[in-house]
């Protein structure tokens, strides 16, 4: 008989109110079970290196810790260096300069006993209502793509941590957000091949060790309606076609696109039945794990229960100890790094510089506020002015009339790429007294400013970017 497939399940661990200490509850009850590993959400150096650790000495096993980096460690782990999103290292197409955040993304990573990068994203920006994908995908051409994932996954898998190509077949077409509802891509399988694929190939040529399946429904290639991850279809392509012999893993079960069709403990079941071989992020992992035992023999095939252990046991052999690879990381080096791709990724997608004098006054139309979640500081920009000498102020410190800070980022359950219409209206209010606009969002928002007023693209609104906005404020300054 096979062993018990609690192996296949992945829960979250978040950071919340300064611990993981809430957690503990489920991390006793969870490794007690088998789980294969966690994937982690927020901390700190400290606090992340020690829950990796702890994680595995109670195991008394290794396990396979992940976290979402598409940005780099930063991303997750403060204390870690951030990194330009992936559309602004498309922009600047280096392939070598995003090797190198591969390789900057694993070294701090495994640093902190995080093994597995759910990154790189292979999508195809080729839609522009799409409502998620945007910044997060290196271009729209797919050789420029799944050349820049390519590289990006050598850096990051001979460094230590292995990469996962997301979100086969392609997220890129689709006008909704699958962490909301099940989209639709209306696109015929040859077109796809065509297309959408040419990132996964390239991805699966450099020895990606996990591809990420979407939560996305392909009726042109699989009829049933059924998503991705529950196609076997879909899946077999990958396995037969492509050639694929790694993990292939659900996106995050929280989402709606997962329990579209049915519950989620059912829906597991069908993910593995259909070629999955690890679930990630499920809301009840207990009832997943009862769920996929009682299937075992049944739903789930003897011999493909055992298909998708064998390839978690690879994988765990490759990547699951916290404690391998080269010493620890140069942080301030690769800060320098990251800083100097930020610059070279800041440019004017309107307008000539303006001829900007102190002090600044910042006002911010923060198109991200109101959902599900927690937005970044929006500080650091007038932060980094001040401590260059420059007068900056923001609400009740405003000193003049001088810069609007557009935050406008692809995120869960937003919903649209577009501004709102309260940010338009903001923004019909602002703009005439500006002299620059800087857009921390995707370039073809420019648009959606009015006048004429010079627009600063700076693709994501982390710490990163309005830093490098700052200084290139100050490089204008007379």
């Amino acid at each position: 008989m096979t062993a018990p497939l609690a192996r296949l399940v992945f829960p979250a661990l978040r950071w919340r109110r300064g611990s993981f200490d809430h957690e503990r509850p489920k991390i006793d009850a969870a490794l007690a079970s088998g789980v294969g590993g966690f994937i982690l959400f927020g901390g700190t150096v400290e606090a992340v290196s020690a829950l990796a650790h702890q994680l595995r000495q109670q195991a008394g096993r290794p396990l396979l810790i992940g976290a979402d980096l598409e940005r780099g460690p930063g991303q997750q782990v403060e204390g870690l260096t951030e990194l330009p999103p992936p559309a602004a290292l498309g922009f600047l197409a280096d392939v070598a300069a995003t090797r190198a955040c591969g390789i900057v993304t694993a070294s701090q990573a495994r640093a902190v006993g995080i093994t597995w990068a759910f990154a790189p994203v292979c999508d195809l920006d080729l839609e522009p209502r799409n409502p998620i994908v945007q910044t997060r995908s290196f271009g729209a051409d797919p050789a420029q793509v799944g050349e820049h994932a390519a590289a990006w996954i050598l850096g990051c898998q001979e460094h230590g941590v292995q990469a996962c190509a997301k979100h086969y077949p392609g997220h890129g077409r689709t006008l909704q957000d699958s962490h909301a509802t099940l989209p639709r891509v209306a696109a015929a399988a040859d077109e796809l091949e065509r297309t959408d694929l040419v990132p996964f190939v390239s991805a699966i040529r450099a020895a990606v060790g996990s591809v990420m399946s979407a939560f996305v429904a392909y009726p042109g290639w699989d009829a049933s309606g059924r998503a991705a991850g529950f196609s076997r279809e879909i899946l077999g392509y990958l396995r037969d076609r492509l050639n694929f012999g790694g993990l292939v893993v659900t996106d995050a079960l929280i989402m709606a696109g997962a329990t579209a069709a049915q519950r989620e403990a059912p829906a597991t079941v069908a993910a593995v039945a259909a070629g999955g071989d690890a679930l990630l992020y499920p809301t009840d992992w207990q009832a997943v794990v009862r769920a996929l035992n009682d299937a075992t023999g049944g739903e789930i095939p003897v011999a493909r229960a055992d298909e998708a252990l064998t390839r978690y046991e690879t994988a765990l052999g490759a990547w699951g100890r916290g404690d391998v690879g080269a010493g620890p990381p140069d942080l301030a080096a690769d800060a320098v790094f990251a800083d100097t791709l930020a610059d070279r990724a800041t440019h004017l997608v309107r307008g000539e510089p303006p001829a900007l004098r102190a002090p600044i006054a910042v006002d911010i139309v923060d198109d991200d506020v109101g959902g599900p979640y927690r937005v970044g500081p929006r500080d650091v920009f007038a932060k980094t002015l001040r401590e260059a000498g420059i007068g900056a102020g923001t609400g009740k410190r405003r000193i003049g009339h001088g810069i609007v800070l557009v935050y406008a980022e692809p995120r869960s359950w937003k919903g649209r790429a577009e501004l709102g219409s309260r940010s338009l209206a903001a923004l019909g209010r602002l703009v005439g007294g500006a002299q620059l606009v800087v857009l921390f969002a995707h370039p073809r928002l420019v648009r959606q400013i009015p006048g004429t007023v010079s627009v600063l693209c700076c693709w994501h609104g982390q710490p990163l970017m309005q830093r490098a906005a700052a200084r290139w404020v100050r490089g204008t300054m007379r």
